[in-house]
């Protein structure tokens, strides 16, 4: 799509669904950031986003610009639900947590106590190992043989990662590694007994009453699902690859504005984990030498412009998302996507933070 269509619909979305939000900031910083929106979609090409900021535990901006169809035509809005990517890993490293604290699973449990089948190159692996990305294990997306398509077993696919080779020795690199989040999956049916989908659901979901958040089956109904896009060979916007890879607890996961606002509030209190846990998912690992690796359980620890930053992005094949937390602020900025441009939901969602960052110094 070129620019100039683009400039054509969004400002148009961004009068009508600008309006659903509930902006309580000053009109001039809700101004800028719809301003930053709509030209972040021009320039990224992006059919439609969501946006959400809370601050101070209250919502300051809800708003949809763009389409959640193109060949229908149809308006993104807050309720349009889209894949989270790796947003994802925050829910699994809660639900291990979850396990540690009803005392069934430690985080230096070696894999093979979990795990049936392991091969012997894998035997020094903790649980710690896989939340921290620093197992050594090599990343299978991208590698034939896991796309969606062929449903993998847990057997199957511990079998077709062990024939990958090992990079490194545990805890002496940090890697990002999809492969780690898709075995504590595993660990999580095997130590509760439950699929991923049902204790997650159980534990989290339920609790929260995060209704439109589930996984992203391609074959099940889900209503105000959005369509995903990416850039084709000419840089012309494409349907999104149908025969993608199977993410499982790494990346499966779609929800909403409204429900990652929920589990965000409850992150801000002991309703699901114990502060103890929490601190464990918000702290560094470290590196066999000591080096922090500013990844936590789940979640990047990485400043922004000297701000505390808690956060995490995720793409998958046409769509990017963003959980941006910035402790020290009280801000939460969400930002949902179906452009499949890798980390873009990240680029806008913190661009948006560095307006309220340069608000709250005026």
């Amino acid at each position: 799509m070129a620019e100039a269509q683009a400039l054509r619909y969004h400002p148009r979305m961004r009068l009508i669904y600008g309006l659903l939000g509930c902006c309580l900031a000053v009109p001039a910083l809700a101004d800028s950031v719809d301003d930053l929106v709509v030209a972040a979609l021009a320039k990224h090409q992006i059919p439609g986003l969501a946006l959400q900021v809370l601050q101070h535990g209250q919502t300051t901006k809800q708003a949809a610009y763009g389409f959640a169809n193109l060949e229908w035509q149809v308006p993104a809005t807050p309720e349009t639900v889209f894949e989270i990517g790796s947003v994802t890993k925050q829910f699994t490293g809660a639900c291990i947590m979850l396990l540690v604290e009803e005392g069934k699973l430690s985080l230096d449990d070696k894999l093979s106590q979990h795990l049936p089948h392991t091969p012997a190159s894998w035997k020094e692996i903790t649980v710690r190992h896989l939340l921290t990305h620093t197992s050594g294990l090599k990343n299978y997306t991208g590698v034939a043989g896991f796309e969606l398509a062929r449903h993998l077993t847990q057997a199957q696919f511990i079998a077709k990662a062990g024939e990958l080779p090992i990079m490194f020795a545990p805890g002496e690199k940090f890697s990002y590694c999809n492969t780690g989040y898709n075995l504590l999956g595993f660990i999580i049916e095997n130590v509760s007994g439950q699929s991923y989908w049902d204790f997650l659901t159980e534990k989290i979901l339920q609790p929260l009453h995060m209704n439109a958040t589930t996984k992203r089956e391609p074959s099940r109904v889900l209503k105000w699902r959005a369509s995903g896009y990416e850039k084709g060979k000419t840089n012309e916007l494409v349907n999104r690859d149908v025969d993608y890879t199977d993410l499982f607890s790494a990346g499966e996961i779609v929800s909403t504005l409204g429900d990652l606002a929920k589990w965000d509030a409850a992150l801000d209190s002991e309703k699901l984990l114990k502060n103890s846990s929490k601190a464990q998912l918000w702290t560094s690992g470290k590196l066999n030498d000591g080096t922090a690796t500013g990844y936590g359980f789940g979640w990047f620890l990485q400043p922004l412009s000297g701000h505390k930053n808690i956060g995490h992005s995720g793409s998958t094949s046409g769509f990017s998302a963003s959980n941006q937390r910035f402790p020290d602020d009280d801000l939460q900025i969400i930002v949902l996507c179906n452009s499949g441009e890798d980390g873009v939901g990240t680029v806008v969602a913190k661009a948006v933070a560095e307006l309220y960052f340069k608000e709250k110094l005026k």
